[in-house]
C-alpha cells in the first residue's frame, strides 16, 4: 500500500482529505505544523508527501527545504492559494514537484498524486552516496575502496536503502518498493537479497552496514 504525509494544519479539512485519500487506497499520516512533517518525514518513508503553505511552527516552504537540503528526493505537492502567484514561484523552487490551488477538487489532487507517484523514480540523483560509500544507479556499480557490480535487484535495494539512510525499513516496506510487479515471490526473497549486498558491502570495505535480522525490519547506518 502506498504511503502518504499529508501537512495541514486545518484540521477540518485535514481530517476530510485523510479519509478520501484512505477510500482510495492511501495509507495516511497527518501532521498540522511544519515541525511534525519534518519529523515524521524523517522516520518514515513515504511514496508522495503534500505540505500546506501557511502552518504554524514551520511554514511548508521551509519544511520542504529542510528534507532537501538533507537529501530527501521524496515527491511533494504543496498546497497553495489560488490567489499567491509567489507561493508557487517560491515552492518550485524550495524543491516540491507540484502543486495544487486552493480550493481543489480531490479529483485533481489524487490524479496528481497518481501521476507524481509514477514519475518518482527520475526524481533521485543517479549517483548515491552514503559515508564514503557511492551507488551508481545506471551502472549497477557500488564502490568505497574498490567497486563491485550489482544486479538489478540489488541496485534497486541499495538504491532505496540509501535514499532512505538511518530510517528503519520493514521487510513488508523493502519488498513492496523493490519487488512491486513481482507476483511469483515472497517477502523471503529481501532476507536472500539483503544477504548479497551485506557480502558486496563487506567486499568494497564499506564504512555502512545493513542491520537486521530476518523477517523483521531493517536499517543502513555508517559503522
Amino acid at each position: 500500500m502506498m504511503r502518504l504525509l499529508l501537512a495541514e494544519d486545518e484540521k477540518e479539512m485535514a481530517a476530510a482529505v485523510t479519509a478520501v485519500l484512505q477510500y482510495s487506497g492511501y495509507e495516511v499520516d497527518c501532521v498540522f505544523d511544519g515541525l511534525s512533517a519534518v519529523d515524521m518525514a524523517q522516520k518514515n518513508v513515504y511514496d508522495c508527501m503534500i505540505f500546506d503553505i501557511m502552518m504554524p511552527k514551520m511554514s511548508g516552504v521551509e519544511a520542504l527545504k529542510i528534507l532537501r537540503r538533507s537529501g530527501d528526493v521524496t515527491p511533494v505537492i504543496m498546497l497553495t492559494a489560488k490567489t499567491e502567484l509567489d507561493d508557487r514561484i517560491t515552492s518550485l523552487d524550495a524543491g516540491a514537484d507540484d502543486y495544487v490551488m486552493k480550493p481543489f477538487s480531490m479529483g485533481e489532487l489524487l490524479a496528481r498524486i497518481r501521476s507524481i507517484i509514477r514519475r518518482a523514480g527520475t526524481f533521485s540523483p543517479a549517483v548515491l552516496t552514503v559515508g564514503s560509500v557511492k551507488l551508481n544507479v545506471e551502472e549497477q556499480n557500488l564502490s568505497c575502496k574498490n567497486s563491485i557490480s550489482l544486479s538489478g535487484k540489488e541496485t534497486k535495494l541499495m538504491k532505496f536503502f540509501m535514499l532512505n539512510v538511518d530510517k528503519v525499513l520493514s521487510t513488508k516496506d523493502l519488498f513492496t518498493h523493490v519487488w512491486i510487479d513481482e507476483t511469483e515471490v515472497s517477502e523471503d526473497i529481501v532476507w536472500i537479497y539483503i544477504s548479497y549486498l551485506r557480502e558486496k558491502l563487506e567486499a568494497v570495505n564499506a564504512d555502512i552496514e545493513i542491520l537486521g535480522e530476518k523477517g523483521e525490519s531493517f536499517i543502513l547506518t555508517k559503522k
